[in-house]
């Protein structure tokens, strides 16, 4: 049953998508909190007769085809990879085309800023991107890069970085081996400044606080602090972090007004 509610959860979830809805609007036509949308989708919450019925109505739906999870997940899915064509199981690995740009500017804009100071290597950049992402989806429920993170024993981990990197090589960025207190660091120093038409002002606003309030951070500091963060914490170990857990995080890591 926990396997049925989870599949009809990501079907909700992808028709939602699909239809342009945020979960706040989904939530208001639905009469029920955001909180209760986000735990259907994610499978955490059984969801009752009534809101089958509404739920049928919003995507103008029938309810059996709503819980035919199978056949309309494929359908779904086949739709996305016309749009992106992905293999289906590397639809949530990849960045979306629309973003490795805005990855690119981004990390460039990082490196700019910060990249000069001497305890800014990989490990302290993983942790920089993964808060930009996901106090971006907080406070605006969108994706700014929409990276693929995964949680290993430092922290979270984006895993198309290396991907991107290896291609920014030579004509956007420089990787250099180095040590810092005796220990070794992987630093990229930036070629060239980022394309600030890119980025909008809410994503540099966005990135600047993050840049303020965790740049002074050595690896140790900001991975430590990423693991008292909700959607560590409420992650397998090697499991890819969910986006969607951001809604659930404490103070004073939520940036929700």
């Amino acid at each position: 049953m926990d396997t049925f509610y989870k599949s009809l959860g990501n079907k909700i979830k992808q028709l939602r998508q699909n239809v342009g809805l945020s979960q706040e609007q989904f939530s208001d036509l639905l009469k029920i909190s955001r909180v209760a949308v986000s735990q259907i989708e994610s499978g955490a919450r059984k969801i009752t007769a009534e809101e089958i019925t509404k739920i049928a109505e919003v995507f103008n739906i029938s309810t059996d085809t709503l819980l035919y999870v199978k056949k309309d997940v494929e359908i779904i899915l086949e739709e996305a990879k016309e749009k992106t064509p992905k293999k289906e199981e590397e639809i949530r690995i990849n960045v979306p085309q629309k973003n490795l740009k805005k990855f690119k500017e981004v990390l460039l804009y990082i490196l700019n800023k910060v990249g000069s100071k001497p305890h800014i290597g990989e490990t302290v950049i993983y942790k920089i991107l993964y808060f930009i992402d996901f106090d971006f989806y907080e406070k605006f429920e969108e994706q700014l890069i929409g990276a693929t993170y995964q949680k290993n024993n430092f922290g979270p981990t984006p895993r198309e970085f290396v991907k991107i990197v290896s291609q920014m090589e030579g004509t956007d960025l420089r990787k250099i081996k180095d040590e810092y207190f005796k220990y070794p660091q992987t630093k990229y120093l930036p070629l060239r400044q980022p394309d600030l038409s890119i980025l909008n002002a809410n994503e540099i606003q966005l990135i600047d606080n993050v840049l303020n309030k965790l740049s002074d951070m050595n690896a140790s500091q900001i991975s430590e602090h990423s693991h008292n963060d909700i959607p560590w914490l409420t992650t397998e170990e090697g499991k890819i972090i969910e986006y969607e857990s951001v809604f659930y995080r404490t103070t004073p890591y939520s940036v929700r007004d």
